[in-house]
């Protein structure tokens, strides 16, 4: 039975584990994107999210605890200077996972798992949406305004056609 048993072993060994994580957060932070089974995309979110969220204070002592958990001075480096900066005013969720097709030879469950904000078609979508002007009222009100709105102007087009029918000039004035 399985109960109170949080991590995934994947099949291997504390050490292996350990570096396998290492290796695919390093990946997943220079490279802002992996293709991985579904399991260990679960596995690495919860391995990874923790160091984006330490890397938001940027101090010596940050940067040691970080390190000693991806080992690659390079993914450290691009994790303090870039992902940090995007990821400053975000309260949590930094990586997304996305269920692939299965794999041809295994038939393994495959995955995308990826950084949030680094994904350029997503992120123009939602500042051009965020643009507009956002209110806390109901929806009510705008169906309610929009249909008055229909309203007035089918009352406004049945005038003009009445007055047309029967050789009224209507002026701009009347409107």
């Amino acid at each position: 039975m399985r109960h109170g048993k949080k991590i995934n072993h994947l099949g291997r060994t504390a050490p292996h584990r350990k570096a396998l994580m290492a290796n695919m957060a390093s990946s997943l932070i220079l490279h802002k994107r992996i293709n991985t089974t579904l399991a260990k995309a679960k596995a690495l979110r919860t391995y990874v999210e923790p160091l984006i969220t330490k890397s938001k204070e940027d101090t010596t002592h940050s940067r040691r605890t970080v390190f000693a958990y991806l080992k690659d001075k390079h993914a450290v480096t691009e994790l303090f200077r870039e992902v940090s900066v995007k990821i400053s005013d975000r309260p949590g969720g930094y990586c997304r996972i996305i269920k692939l097709p299965n794999r041809l030879g295994d038939n393994a469950s495959m995955a995308m798992i990826e950084l949030v904000d680094f994904n350029e078609h997503l992120v123009k979508e939602v500042k051009a949406v965020s643009s507009e002007k956002k209110t806390r009222r109901g929806r009510g009100t705008a169906k309610k305004v929009v249909a008055d709105s229909t309203i007035e102007t089918a009352s406004e087009s049945s005038d003009d056609a009445s007055a047309e029918s029967t050789g009224e000039a209507v002026s701009p004035t009347e409107e």
